[in-house]
């Protein structure tokens, strides 16, 4: 029965990477959040962040001039790198692994021997590649609450829920891409080669973009524009950039299930 049901199947593989995963993620916020009353004092940190103009402190804090903050620290610490780098970095896993992990190992054969549709696989994988993602999110948004209540800290849950739901998005894009990769080509290296080195242009280009002239008009080719320009933490969602990351989202599976349905399977 569960190999008729690929969306749970496909869960259940991963339930114990999704347990470390989420645990890990859940601990890495709530620690950081404990250095927020130590940094909350020290109010000169503003004047540095404010007039500091290195292109490498953007890459990795962004353009945060208020530290200080219950926004600017969650995300100078947080929101702008590391979390969405965790995201990238799990989503791309998944993506990639969805079709040519089983594609390489020999399990998709197996799978597709069973009265199952192509079309059926790829979409019920896709969808749980988005439900894997999307319950790291809902650990994420949970790590946050439970870090700003134990410092107490002056911050509303629905903004950590929008900032978390907008890095959702981020993530389940990029792995998108990489499934769609995986699915047109059957070679989980060479889906993560691409995505990974995708996802790293992405970034780079959002937070060099303001900087470096001639790169301002290209910045919104880049998911992270999308995710992250809008401050979805101190402003709320803006659901015009959530709406292209969605369309961006259901363009590369649209892809991926054309691209499947053509080609020859590897024999493994």
């Amino acid at each position: 029965m569960m190999l008729r049901n690929v969306f749970v199947k496909s869960l259940w593989d991963q339930k114990r990477s999704l347990v470390w995963w989420c645990l890990g993620i859940g601990l890495m916020i709530i620690i950081t959040m404990l250095f927020y009353p130590s940094i909350r004092e020290m109010t000169e940190l503003n004047e540095i962040f404010a007039t500091d103009e290195n292109p490498l402190m953007k890459v990795f804090v962004g353009d945060i001039t208020d530290i200080t903050s219950p926004e600017g620290f969650v995300n100078s610490q947080l929101l702008i790198f590391m979390v969405p780098l965790l995201y990238l970095v799990f989503a791309i896993g998944i993506g990639s692994g969805s079709i040519a992990g089983e594609e390489e190992k020999g399990t998709l054969d197996f799978l597709l021997a069973h009265p199952l549709t192509r079309e059926s696989v790829i979409v019920q994988k896709f969808l749980a590649m988005n439900f894997a993602v999307a319950w790291i999110g809902v650990f994420a948004w949970a790590s946050l609450v439970i870090g700003a209540a134990i410092v107490d800290m002056e911050i509303g849950y629905s903004r950590l829920a929008a900032a978390t739901f907008s890095g959702v998005l981020l993530g389940i894009t990029y792995g998108g891409i990489a499934f769609l990769f995986g699915a047109a080509f059957g070679k989980r290296s060479l889906s993560i080669g691409i995505t990974g080195a995708l996802g790293i242009g992405g970034y780079l280009l959002n937070v060099l973009g303001p900087i470096v002239g001639w790169l301002e008009p290209f910045t919104k080719i880049s998911p992270f524009y999308y995710y992250s320009s809008s401050d979805p933490l101190a402003n709320g969602l803006d659901w015009s950039h959530m709406a292209v990351l969605l369309v961006v989202i259901l363009l590369m599976g649209g892809m991926a299930i054309l691209s499947f349905r053509r080609r020859d399977l590897a024999v493994g």
